[in-house]
């Protein structure tokens, strides 16, 4: 088997990714990479090995005999660079969320059904342990029927991760509740087997808008600034971005189109860092504590009052990898998916429904609560995505 000739566009936070693809002699290589910081060039031969291909401009690696490309840009980027490509018809695995607007997702896949490529875009969570255990009880009728779920999302590290560089700016992603949020929203519909069509949204900027101390970062990577340890609690935080206009507490409600009600917490400034997801079906209760590492899944199923212990549990050990052992399957199942297409647990349409939910929510929570319908995709183009993009 030769190995498929991969390219990475963006070596920052995400493009671990590409370590993870790099596979010489075992079915996948990297040999050409992008960055529009030519300080993120420098270290390529030593990590990919000699000959790789530098640019700071993508469409320079159009024409490079690429049998698949990595997208692991800023979020404001991904829809033009992925839109070259897949006009290029070089398959194109495209990080979450797939773009900062409805619109912009639905050209994605316009574009790629339009030109044959095949598109991925990478909702690790769906490879996540804790999600798939999540899924697989409640297919097995654990709960009965869904009828709603709560979300809560605890962003211990918000003020690190989301409010020193291009996350803080709601020109690069919309806002935080799509960024962040469309990780949990994809999770919610995939649970809930539905998509949102009417959501109201809620929410400020309480607590880094209060910060005064600000610092241009062009040219640093998080991993340079990167010290929870020193900005506790989180009016501590320094040197944010120099813009910061994006909501780091939100909240939203959601009917999805089979009916279940769904609701989503996010907080940037909370002392752990974990996702809780609770649903209710109607003939139980399922519920995770923790999402990575050791994980335990509880499920009520009893007329009682409270009892912590619950009526049946699932451990789950860590698995290896990061993202608790998601990427590693997530590289894994795209790297299959150029070789021979099909059907894959990640769905671009899905991931259009995150982005179209966590959009209508920011549009939402910026008029004051005023609830927004989203449209859904183009029957046609979701059947072509539904059936594996043959």
């Amino acid at each position: 088997m030769n190995d498929l000739r991969l390219g990475v566009i963006g070596l920052g936070v995400r493009g671990d990714l590409a370590d993870l693809a790099h596979r010489p002699g075992a079915g996948s290589r990297v040999v050409a990479c992008c960055d529009v910081d030519p300080k993120a060039l420098s270290g390529v031969s030593d990590r990919f090995g000699p000959g790789v291909e530098t640019t700071t401009d993508h469409r320079e690696l159009l024409s490079a005999g690429l049998d698949g490309v990595l997208v692991l840009t800023p979020d404001h980027t991904h829809e033009r660079i992925a839109l070259d490509f897949l006009s290029g018809r070089v398959p194109v695995f495209l990080e979450k969320p797939m773009a900062i607007t409805t619109a912009g997702c639905d050209r994605l896949l316009a574009a790629a059904q339009a030109a044959g490529t095949r598109l991925y875009v990478g909702h690790n969570m769906r490879h996540m342990p804790v999600v798939k255990a999540m899924r697989r009880l409640i297919d097995a009728g654990a709960i009965g029927q869904v009828k709603a779920i709560w979300c809560r999302h605890f962003v211990g590290h918000g003020g690190d991760f989301y409010f020193k560089d291009w996350h803080a700016d709601r020109r690069n992603t919309t806002g935080l509740l799509l960024q962040k949020g469309a990780h949990d929203l994809d999770v919610i519909h995939w649970l809930a087997g539905g998509y949102s069509r009417l959501v109201t949204g809620m929410g400020g900027l309480v607590v880094y808008g209060d910060i005064q101390s600000r610092r241009d970062r062009t040219g640093e990577r998080m991993t340079d600034w990167l010290a929870p340890e020193l900005n506790w609690p989180p009016l501590q935080q320094r040197d944010l971005n120099p813009v910061v206009d994006v909501e780091d507490l939100s909240m939203m409600q959601m009917r999805l189109d089979n009916g279940v009600f769904a609701s989503y917490q996010q907080c940037h400034f909370t002392p752990d860092y974990w996702r809780n997801y609770t649903v209710i079906g109607t003939e139980g209760r399922i519920e995770n504590f923790g999402d990575a590492g050791d994980v335990t899944i509880k499920i009520w199923n009893r007329r009682s009052d409270y009892h912590a212990d619950a009526d049946d549990s699932v451990q789950l050990q860590a698995a290896p990898g990061s993202h608790g052992g998601a990427d590693p399957r997530l590289i894994e199942e795209f790297l299959d998916f150029v070789r021979r297409g099909g059907t894959t647990v990640t769905s671009p349409v899905a991931a259009r429904e995150a982005v179209a939910a966590g959009y209508a929510a920011t549009q939402s929570l910026r008029s004051g609560g005023l609830p927004v319908e989203i449209p859904p995709p183009d029957p046609a183009v979701a059947a072509y995505f539904d059936n594996g993009q043959r």
